[in-house]
């Protein structure tokens, strides 16, 4: 006796290294165990590392298989011999004898695993692809430095293309563009439908084929053909005669055809048919009838032939748009291709197709299979459901010579192929489920050729699922195995795991109160959406579960968060308010699974900002800047700068800058910057040279710091691909929709909100299904391509414009997509480990079984005898203990924790203040208006504004001619009334042809030069400010501060108090800076052109003041 449980027996039966199998695996079945076993048992039996290939659907999946295998490997390394005897015993090892010799091998397959050149091939066909192609590509016809196109730079370039094949009258896009105007859906998904169907539209077939597609023949015969006069008065005479609402309708329609009217118009088919374009069934009354016994035949018989005429006319629309569709579908992907070569890149399809080729079609084919069966000896692949056709061309490709001739029996190759019918979900990238059960066919086939067989086996055991949840799932699809995939069978392994289901009431919309304000936009759920009370009511019981430290049966401790998992169908409004409804309880939550980049605030913060500073004229961006943490404006100051300004946003900072000094320090570096600096750069010194990394965590939380990271990623794609200018990559941003997926870990603590696709492979001890509902819409809006027959491709449409035969393929493509949902329930019910909560929202209550998850559990749970709860829940439990003991046991047998030191127990003392630096404006000292000198016209304001603009023009006006000073002038003061602007030029003109002055603004002269240090002459304090005209000669180092006052100080008199301040503090950080060199200060009196030096002892008091900091 083996003395191994009949779950463990299955998995290492099909796990034999000598056989081909082909095994079915329930989930939670342990599969990924199996493919583990599987190249253990193949490296024990000698099998070089490098021979065993072991493809993959997801990179994830190749990370944890690769991560088990080192892991077991490393263990054998490590463990005695008894111990590692009994590890092989169950892998079945022990049958063939395990001899000292195997032991020490055995501890070596580590060593050997990690050696391998490249590594073991675990990867994605999509990675073996790419390698494949890499390590042949001249045979592949493709760039040995070929590139993978990313889903951005393949969505650039499907734009680019459009908008070129949109202006080439040859591209037929004109013909093509009235169908798809009024159809739903995004151009872009036309457009990768259109490469997806690329085999399709590879040979354009002729005008007739696409005819015969559809179905189109001879135009049917006019509705009152064959109809004599005299029977047609007849039948008119008697509706008339009837009088009824029917009589009346019919009538009015055939008086409109004897006169030849549009058959399609409104008049004629509100008389013999429906809206959906059946014939009425009643279209007279009995007097109609009475009068005239043939008149119900004659009204269906016209009724029969309008609906032939219709279908006609919807046909000959569709096959038109068929044809137009062709021709540019034809020319989409030769230009794409074209593009591709050109700049060196494949998409992802390309390499399965081109390794397709490599392996089928291309000319070396037969020497490089030649190549690779000399290398590869074992393929294993990993859910294989969800393996497309192309892909298993690929697999066949490799694996042929696996089954030919005495090459089958002279070496142990073999196929290793691993799935789950009933997991197949992703037919959106290609899976079709009926692919498997071929495959295996294929195989079995190819096997017995050669007199070998396929080894097919089941592992029905779950490893993670209660019973009670193991029954609801057999319940929920018994009767439903062809929408399934097959037959639901599981046997739980723990048969004693606590487990319990519950099925909640489903939630409906209250009595409808007061209707909602017009202005809300059309797109946002109602306030009395049920689906927001549901996850208002969802968010509020798991934070009472918590809070309640409600045990969690057979593991001996409570429910944590992380223990709790939400499944939803999509990422839609529900998923949205589940992720807020439990932020706002106060339930630590992980987010989205997948994180749209520009929807995140702080990136949105920050794109603003980046917006501003590549065109100061833009307000909006400016204004959601100064809003954000970055600048950090209230909306009172963002109102008071704003409202009144005579130009725009960042001319109105600019002169109130004493107002606002972090905005203005960070606006002002910006764009000192923007022209030298690439957009990585430009983002890492708002982020850490201005603080904006912490101003965004201290206001947005530390969960905004992944969004950031992945900004900062994206700033360097875009450098790498494109010229790194500021506005390219505003541009580049705004033309996607860059997301993030991130990987949620129970580890970290914390709820999860996934949608069922995004949690494939994961499970969680407690499950909560909230989107149970009749589906809104399908997947198929977003696919517009039908598939009609060999070469024939055609726009769905609407129900309405639809022909017969496209209305056929549309309800097959429905068909397989609902039989989808109902495996997409089935990967969603086992995810749960022990308690699996069911919920629902919605306008009412379904009540059929095949058309929503929620009637399909509901009735599952009858079947099982469910019980009910005071609040309407029903239940199925088993073993189920929530008594208080399981918790306090837990807490018991914990051991006590160990006593804090005593510094933990000491307050922290309080973090220092910041610092404030020194600002010669603000802290030279306080300049009070001279009450004897006559008073200005300008306000406040009105004067601080002259100045600024003052100096602007003298910053920038010295370099410039002297005939182009006006103009430069008008450009640099665009906001100025020419009266104002002129005043301005003149006094400005006016100090730069002074010859006196003309030091000052000679060519080797500083203008605007900030000034930032710590001065050691007062104790380290720091210092902030800027220098409006800075000379330095060998001799002498002069600072000039323009002041612009209507009444300076006459000739001689001293510098006000808070001017010399501002100067001393210049002339204390510049002697620092040039050691060894006199430096000298003035204020130059713009209206006197009159220069005042500042004066030795002002710089001994300005020394003096500060001298206590």
């Amino acid at each position: 006796m083996s003395g191994r449980d009949a779950a463990t027996e299955a998995q290492v039966r099909a796990a034999r290294p000598d056989a081909s199998s082909w095994v079915a695996a329930n989930a939670g079945s342990g599969k990924t165990r199996v493919l583990t076993d599987r190249v253990a048992r193949l490296l024990l039996r000698g099998t070089d590392p490098r021979r065993i290939l072991c493809l993959t659907f997801t990179k994830a999946a190749a990370g944890e298989m690769q991560n088990r295998l080192f892991a077991r490997l490393g263990k054998w390394a490590m463990l005695d011999d008894a111990a590692l005897r009994a590890e092989l015993h169950q892998l079945d090892e022990s049958a063939r004898g395990i001899s000292d010799r195997d032991l020490a091998a055995a501890r070596t397959l580590f060593a050997r695993a990690l050696e391998t050149p490249g590594g073991l091939k675990i990867q994605t066909i999509h990675a073996f692809c790419e390698a494949l192609l890499r390590r042949f590509p001249l045979e592949a016809g493709v760039s040995p430095q070929f590139e993978v196109l990313e889903d951005r730079r393949g969505l650039q370039l499907r734009q680019t293309l459009l908008e070129e094949l949109a202006e080439d009258p040859a591209s037929g896009f004109a013909a093509l563009a009235p169908h798809i105007l009024s159809l739903e859906f995004a151009i872009d998904g036309l457009l990768r439908d259109i490469l997806k169907h690329r085999r399709r539209f590879a040979h354009q077939p002729a005008s007739p084929a696409i005819a015969a597609a559809f179905g189109l023949g001879d135009p049917p015969p006019a509705p009152l053909h064959g109809i004599a006069a005299a029977r047609l008065e007849a039948l008119l005479s008697a509706l008339s005669a009837a009088g009824g609402k029917s009589d009346r309708n019919a009538h009015a329609a055939l008086v409109a055809l004897r006169k030849g009217e549009d058959p399609a118009g409104d008049l004629v088919c509100a008389g013999f048919l429906k809206k959906d374009g059946t014939p009425l069934k009643t279209m007279c009354t009995a007097a109609t009838s009475k009068a005239l016994a043939e008149a119900p035949a004659l009204l269906a018989r016209i009724a029969d032939a309008l609906v032939a005429l219709r279908d006609h006319a919807r046909t000959v629309r569709a096959v038109d748009c068929a044809r137009a569709l062709t021709r540019f579908a034809r020319a989409y992907i030769a230009a794409h291709d074209a593009r591709k070569q050109a700049l060196g890149a494949l998409d992802f399809d390309d390499l399965i197709e081109k390794a397709l080729a490599l392996l089928t079609r291309s000319d070396a084919a037969e020497w490089i299979r030649y190549r690779l069966d000399g290398g590869i000896e074992h393929v294993l692949v990993d859910e294989a459901q969800d393996t497309s056709r192309t892909q298993w061309a690929v697999i066949d490709a490799l694996t042929r010579e696996f089954f030919a001739g005495e090459g089958a029996h002279q070496r142990a190759r073999t196929v290793f192929v691993v799935g789950d019918e009933k997991q197949s979900i992703y037919s959106f990238q290609g899976a079709e489920p009926r692919e498997f059960g071929l495959q295996r066919k294929r195989y079995a086939d190819a096997l017995h050729d050669v007199e070998l067989e396929l080894q097919e086996c089941a592992l029905l055991h779950s490893f993670r699922s209660a019973p009670p949840i193991l029954r609801l799932v057999d319940a929920v699809f018994d009767g439903r195995a062809p929408a399934q995939g097959g037959a639901a069978e599981h046997v739980p392994f723990h048969d004693a795991r606590p487990g319990r289901v519950e099925l909640l009431p489903f939630l409906t919309p209250d009595e409808p109160g007061a209707p909602e304000p017009w202005y809300l936009p059309v797109d946002q759920p109602k306030a009395a959406d049920p689906r927001l009370a549901l996850a208002r009511q969802l968010a509020l019981r798991v934070r009472d579960l918590l809070a309640a430290g409600r045990p969690l049966p057979g593991t001996g401790r409570p429910v944590a968060a992380g223990d709790i998992l939400f499944l939803v169908r999509g990422r839609g409004t529900l998923f949205g308010a589940l992720i807020s409804e439990l932020k706002a309880a106060g339930v630590p939550v992980a987010g989205a699974d997948r994180l749209k980049i520009a929807e995140v605030l702080a990136v949105r913060d920050l794109l603003s900002l980046l917006r501003a500073v590549a065109t100061d004229a833009d307000d909006l961006a400016l204004a959601e800047a100064m809003r954000s943490p970055l600048m950090a404006l209230s909306e009172a100051d963002l109102f008071r700068l704003a409202h009144g300004r005579t130009g725009t946003l960042a001319r109105a900072l600019r002169a109130r800058r004493a107002d606002f000094p972090q905005a203005w320090a960070l606006w002002e570096d910006l764009r000192n910057r923007a022209d030298f600096l690439r957009p990585y750069e430009m983002l890492q010194r708002i982020l850490v040279r201005h603080g904006g990394r912490a101003r965004i965590r201290a206001r947005m939380g530390a969960e905004a710091d992944e969004a950031v990271a992945a900004l900062l990623d994206l700033a360097l794609d875009y450098e790498r691909v494109e010229p790194p200018t500021l506005t390219g990559f505003l541009d580049w941003m705004g033309s996607g929709d860059p997301e993030v997926k991130r990987q949620l870990d129970s580890r970290a603590g914390e709820v999860r909100v996934m949608t069922v696709h995004g949690a494939k492979g994961l499970e969680a001890p407690v499950v909560i299904l909230p989107e149970t509902d009749v589906p809104r819409g399908n997947r198929a809006g977003g696919a517009p391509l039908r598939a009609l027959g060999p070469g024939v491709a055609a726009l769905a449409g609407t129900r309405a414009e639809r022909p017969p035969a496209l209305q056929a393929a549309e309800d097959v493509r429905a068909a397989q997509e609902a039989e989808e949902r109902w495996r997409l329930l089935y990967v969603a019910l086992t995810r749960a480990e022990r308690w699996l909560i069911v919920a629902g929202a919605g306008p009412k209550q379904p009540d059929d079984p095949d058309k929503a998850w929620y009637a399909a559990v509901a009735q599952a749970m009858d079947r099982l005898g469910a019980g009910e709860t005071a609040d309407g829940a029903r239940v199925l439990a088993e073993h189920w203990d929530e008594g208080p003991s399981a918790a306090v046991a837990a807490v018991a047998d914990a051991p006590a924790a160990e006593p804090l030191p005593a510094w933990a127990t000491i307050a922290a003392a309080p973090p220092p203040a910041p610092e404030t630096p020194l600002a010669p404006s603000r802290d030279g000292g306080e300049h009070e208006a001279d009450p004897d000198l006559p008073a200005g016209a300008l306000t406040a304001d009105e004067a601080r504004a002259r100045g600024l603009h003052l100096h602007l023009l003298l910053e920038h006006l010295p370099h410039a001619a002297p005939e182009a000073r006006a103009a430069r002038a008008a450009a640099l003061l665009p906001d100025l009334d020419a009266p104002a602007r002129a005043a301005l030029l003149a006094e400005a003109e006016a100090l730069l042809a002074d010859p006196a002055l003309a030091w000052i603004f000679a060519p080797g002269a500083l203008a605007e030069v900030p000034l930032t240090g710590r001065l050691a002459s007062l104790g380290g304090r720091k210092l902030r400010g800027q220098i409006d005209r800075l000379i330095v000669t060998p001799e002498t180092v002069w600072a000039i501060d323009f002041k612009t006052d209507a009444s300076p100080p006459p000739p001689g008199a001293p510098l006000p108090p808070a001017y010399a301040g501002q100067l001393a503090l210049y002339a204390l950080a510049l002697a620092e800076i040039y050691p060894g060199r006199p430096v000298r200060a003035a204020v130059l009196w713009t209206g006197a052109r009159r220069l005042t030096e500042l004066d030795h002892d002002a710089v001994t008091a300005i020394r003096r003041t500060h001298a206590a900091y």
